[in-house]
This record gives C-alpha cells, sequence and structure tokens, in this order.
C-alpha cells in the first residue's frame, strides 16, 4: 500500500485524482476466469461481502509508515524520520536492524478471529511480506524473517505468525488469503548493490542482467510455493507492489505507471499454474495488472462512483493509516457501516484494514469498532451476504440490493437522525401491495402513495441505527 500525495494545490490533487479514480475503475478490459473451480470461488468471494486486511511488520516498532520510508523517492508516503533520516543507507540499516527488537509477545490471533466474526467479517488477508521484504513466515530463501535467530520472537513457539493467523481465522470459518509483495527491497536480486536504487523499482534492467532477474523470479516463486504448500487451505492470493508487471501492461493514463522504466515481468503463468496445482480455485489478485491474473479489482482507499458489473473490492483503512502508528484516528461506527452498504450495493467487498501493534495487540478502539458494526450487522446482514446489487444502487441517502425475490433498501441516517415516519425510497417504486417490513421489526409496515409509513412505535424501538434497512416483498 502507500499513502497519498499531500503537499499538493487543493485543485490539482482534485483534479487528479478524479482523472487517476476514473483510469483506475475502467475494467473493460477484465478477464473472467475460466477455470470452474476459480469460478466456484470467486463467487463464494463475492458472496461474503466483508473481509479483515492486516499490514504488521517490524515497521510497527517505530509507528511509520509500512516499508515506504525505505523507498529512495520524493514523495510524501516515503519521508524519513528519526535519528538516521539524513543518510539513506545508515538509515536502510537500522530500519533492518529492527528485525533484532520485534518481539510481539501479546500475539494472539484468536482474539483477533473472534472480534472480526462478531463484527460480521468472512474473509481475511494478512501481509506476509511487504515491500521492505521482512517476512512474517518461515521462509527458507533468506534469513530477513520473524523465525530467524536474529529475531527475539523466534524462541516462541508461535513465531510462525502468518500459519497462526491463517489456522486461527480458518478455525472460525474464514476464508484466508495471504498478500504478498512482488518486489522485495531487501535482497540483492531486486535491489542489487552495484546500482543503488533510485526509486520503487528494480535497481537495474532486467534485460540487462536477465540472470539476475531469473534470480529473483525463482525467489518470489518458491517464496509463494512455501505459503501455497506449509499453509493449510489458502484461498487467495493477493499481490502487491504493481510495478512488477509486464512492460506492455502498464496504462500511461495512470501517473505512477507512466513512470515504470522497464519490463518486470515476474511470469505471472508460472506462479499461478504452480499456486493452483496446490490450492485448487486459488483466487489469484495481481492487483492492477489487468488481465487473466486479476481475479478482482482492488480501489485502493476508494468507493468506485457507481455500480461496477465486474468482481471487485474496496480495500480501505479503520483509521487513517495502513500501518500501526500510536495514536490512530478510526473512523467511526457510522462511517464504517456507511462504507460498507455504499460497497455492497455497488457491487463489491469491503476489505477493511486494522494494524496490530509492536506488541501484538490492535488498539483498543479498533475492537471497539468492530463491536459497534457487529451489532448493526447482527440485525441487518441479510441485506448484506449473499446479495446482489439492484438499479439504482446508490440514490441518495437510499441503497439497494437484491436476493431471491427480496428487496433491500437501506436508508443511510446522518448522525443523530431518528427513522422518520414517512419515507419515499428515492429511485424505486414500491409495487402494489408490497410487504415492507423494517429489519428487527417483524410487522408489516403500511405503504400509502409510494412511501413507507412507520408507526412512532416502530421508530422508538429501532432507536438511534447508523442505517435502517427495509425488506420489501411483492
Amino acid at each position: 500500500m502507500k499513502k497519498g500525495l499531500i503537499f499538493l494545490n487543493l485543485i490539482t490533487l482534485f483534479s487528479t485524482t478524479q482523472a487517476q479514480q476514473h483510469a483506475e475503475q475502467d475494467h473493460s478490459k477484465y478477464v473472467p476466469p475460466t477455470d470452474e473451480k476459480v469460478q466456484a470461488k470467486l463467487s463464494q468471494w463475492q458472496d461474503v461481502k466483508f473481509g479483515l486486511l492486516m499490514h504488521w511488520g517490524t515497521y510497527s516498532q517505530w509507528g511509520i509508515v509500512e516499508s515506504w520510508s525505505l523507498c529512495p523517492e520524493d514523495e510524501g508516503w516515503c519521508v524519513r524520520r528519526g535519528p538516521h533520516s539524513h543518510d539513506w543507507f545508515e538509515y536502510k540499516k537500522a530500519y533492518e536492524n529492527l528485525q533484532t527488537t520485534f518481539n510481539p509477545t501479546r500475539f494472539n490471533p484468536e482474539k483477533w478471529a473472534q472480534a472480526a466474526k462478531s463484527a460480521g467479517m468472512k474473509y481475511v488477508v494478512f501481509t506476509t511480506k511487504h515491500h521492505d521484504g521482512f517476512c512474517m513466515f518461515d521462509t527458507k530463501q533468506t534469513d530477513y524473517k520473524i523465525t530467524s535467530s536474529k529475531s527475539p520472537f523466534a524462541s516462541n513457539p508461535r513465531s510462525n505468525v502468518t500459519k497462526e493467523i491463517l489456522a486461527a481465522f480458518r478455525q472460525q470459518g474464514f476464508m484466508t488469503g495471504t498478500y504478498f509483495s512482488k518486489p522485495d527491497w531487501n535482497v540483492d536480486s531486486y535491489w542489487w548493490p552495484y546500482f543503488p536504487p533510485k526509486d520503487r523499482n528494480s535497481s537495474y534492467d532486467p534485460k540487462k542482467y536477465p540472470e539476475l532477474w531469473k534470480k529473483f523470479q525463482d525467489f518470489t516463486y518458491n517464496q509463494i510455493e512455501e505459503l501455497m504448500t506449509g499453509y493449510g487451505s489458502v484461498d487467495i492470493l493477493w499481490l502487491d507492489g504493481g510495478w512488477v508487471r509486464p512492460y506492455s501492461t502498464i496504462d500511461p493514463n495512470i501517473s505512477w505507471q507512466k513512470a515504470i522504466p522497464y519490463e518486470q515481468d515476474i511470469d505471472m503463468a508460472r506462479i499461478a499454474k504452480m499456486a493452483r496445482r496446490h490450492q485448487p480455485g486459488l483466487l489469484v489478485v495481481d492487483r492492477t495488472v489487468t488481465g487473466e491474473f486479476e481475479n478482482y479489482v482492488t480501489p485502493e482507499q476508494q468507493i468506485p462512483d457507481q455500480y461496477m458489473p465486474i468482481p471487485w473490492e474496496s480495500c480501505m483503512t479503520m483509521g487513517s493509516s495502513w500501518s500501526y502508528v500510536p495514536k490512530e484516528n478510526f473512523k467511526s461506527a457510522r462511517q464504517l457501516v456507511h462504507t460498507l452498504v455504499d460497497i455492497v450495493a455497488k457491487g463489491g467487498n469491503l476489505l477493511l484494514n486494522i494494524a496490530p501493534g509492536p506488541d501484538g495487540e490492535w488498539h483498543d478502539e479498533a475492537y471497539t469498532r468492530l463491536a459497534e458494526i457487529g451489532t448493526w450487522m447482527d440485525m441487518n446482514s441479510e441485506s448484506i451476504y449473499e446479495t446482489r446489487p439492484l438499479a439504482p444502487y446508490r440514490r441518495g441517502k437510499w441503497a439497494y440490493t437484491q436476493k431471491g425475490k427480496s428487496t433491500y433498501a437501506t436508508y443511510l441516517a446522518e448522525t443523530g437522525e431518528s427513522l422518520p415516519g414517512r419515507l419515499k425510497p428515492e429511485g424505486v417504486d414500491l409495487p402494489a401491495g408490497a410487504r415492507v417490513k423494517l429489519l428487527g421489526n417483524e410487522k408489516n409496515l403500511a405503504v400509502k402513495d409510494g412511501f413507507i409509513e412507520v408507526p412512532a412505535r416502530a421508530i422508538q424501538t429501532a432507536g438511534h441505527q447508523y442505517a435502517y434497512v427495509f425488506r420489501i416483498d411483492s
């Protein structure tokens, strides 16, 4: 993941962001999977709607952005801070030395899994390796890992945290996913020390040094094969670092892709074939690289303007950061519920990020938010799970989904707003004789002249909710 730009003229920022969003939401080249097992898995994933993403690594000790401070680019999200920030080489050495002090002794994945389940989440994606190359699993390809003897947590019986996390969530019935960064800023076959890196890309041209690039391809292949063979059933291989891609796939309309200097083909066909041999039906998500290995698309920190008729997922932060910061600015439960409803109405899934700290725990407020979301989901989840979008999808304060012959009309209430006594769903005509119920209230509501009539007793019983869901059956 990366941070957004911050020090730009607001008008320029708005126009640039809008143009980028439209480019990233143009998925006319989406390639549907042909493998029946992948199709079945994708359908299952589209039914569960709500997942948990976790960014976690040694960077949590400094409370800084994940990996990006290592990147020698003059961007707001790459700013270095601290006593070593004046010299990139010293900084990189100090950063990589965090391995020797990372000791998350409060690590308890069962607690996370229970909290996520209570919130209504049904799948998890965990960062097994981010761009910095530090492995949160017991790889045999490098010693830069949490299970190395250099790491104090290695002596803990649960040191292979990826294995523990996937097992804990799988036990709660979750679909499981492994986030994996294609670029690796620690390994010499990507950032070759002969050429100091100038940016996020490999420090050499792979076409000029094919033997070195082949070494990196094999390193990547071997690490992914470890994840596909030693960690139980895996449903999703979620690949980040979209600049590692065939040069022919670059979209010149997207600024960061236009800056990719050369071919960095990791050979996804070889990787996907191997991964699905071990994990039949595996969803492969080669983010931003449109084609057969992007089984669903992943707009980041944004919700598409409108319904998209392909499989998609918004990955978003519960707070302001992907990685742990000591004082996080968490979004309200109302905002998070509205986000989920909006995304599902437009045909997508929400993958919500929570970042564990250096001790292996979440902020207390993260648990509170999940509990608050769970309270709403306990009453209204039938309008979320296994639904499909229904035109007009979103209109004003209303969002629409359908399941079977039932239509769900969700009224997104403002802060402190009580349920109105008379409502007209925008963009939808209520059929004559329609049976309308407010979820949580078993009595049918009257419909007059296209308006839903809600009696005072029902309003009082409903209380203040983030959103009110009406089930309409004809």
